[in-house]
């Protein structure tokens, strides 16, 4: 299987990654920044999506032109950071369906705990982007494609601002026919699971909260 990850390095994100990474970058900023990462970032991972010729006319003539194969994409949140990479996306993809999955991390053991679950009906059709700006210990990650793969969706892939190596580790372990997209993959955890250098806690800086 392929265990597939794709570092999308493109100057754009690479410049304004390096904005948010930032310790003194306003909460405002920082929202704005993801936003923008994530519609680049949509341009990449969508690349290979498949297309079939449909017969319409423009003001001049008939032809067979291409479009989007199957029903519409998901974009799936991770909660609560997932939501900044969502908007972002829907920007360049504004009729994909929307799914939510609520994950927090216990601060303890660090496993994720499942709060909230709700996706489009009739997956199997459709095509699946699930976002979440870290992966860190991968414990969410894994955890949320365990339940996206239930409802047997077509494809799916995995986006994320950053990654760790033991997070990817962990979560092609679990899921290793699920390709990984992300701006950058960093040195190492610390002591409390979060990513180094990083960017600190990104639903925190994205929301203003402790």
């Amino acid at each position: 299987m392929s265990k597939e990850v794709h570092v999308i390095d493109h100057p754009l994100i690479q410049h304004k990654l390096s904005l948010m990474r930032q310790k003194d970058t306003g909460t405002a900023s920082f929202r704005q920044l993801l936003q923008e990462i994530s519609m680049l970032m949509a341009y990449e991972v969508t690349r290979d999506m498949p297309v079939t010729l449909h017969p319409i006319e423009t003001p001049l003539a008939e032809m067979d032109a291409p479009m989007l194969d199957g029903k519409k994409i998901v974009l799936i949140s991770i909660l609560r950071a997932g939501t900044a990479i969502l908007n972002g996306m829907l920007g360049i993809l504004p009729s994909a369906r929307v799914g939510h999955i609520g994950l927090y991390r216990d601060p303890k053991t660090l496993v994720a705990v499942e709060y909230y679950f709700k996706v489009p009906n009739e997956m199997h059709d459709r095509d699946v982007i699930a976002v979440d700006p870290m992966l860190a210990t991968g414990n969410s990650a894994v955890a949320a494609i365990d339940r996206i793969k239930a409802t047997k969706p077509r494809s799916l892939k995995f986006v994320c601002l950053l990654a760790a190596p033991e997070g990817l580790a962990a979560f092609h372990e679990h899921h290793p026919d699920v390709p990984v997209y992300t701006a950058a993959v960093d040195e190492r955890l610390n002591e409390k699971g979060y990513i180094l250098p990083g960017l600190g806690d990104a639903g925190d800086r994205m929301f203003g909260t402790k």
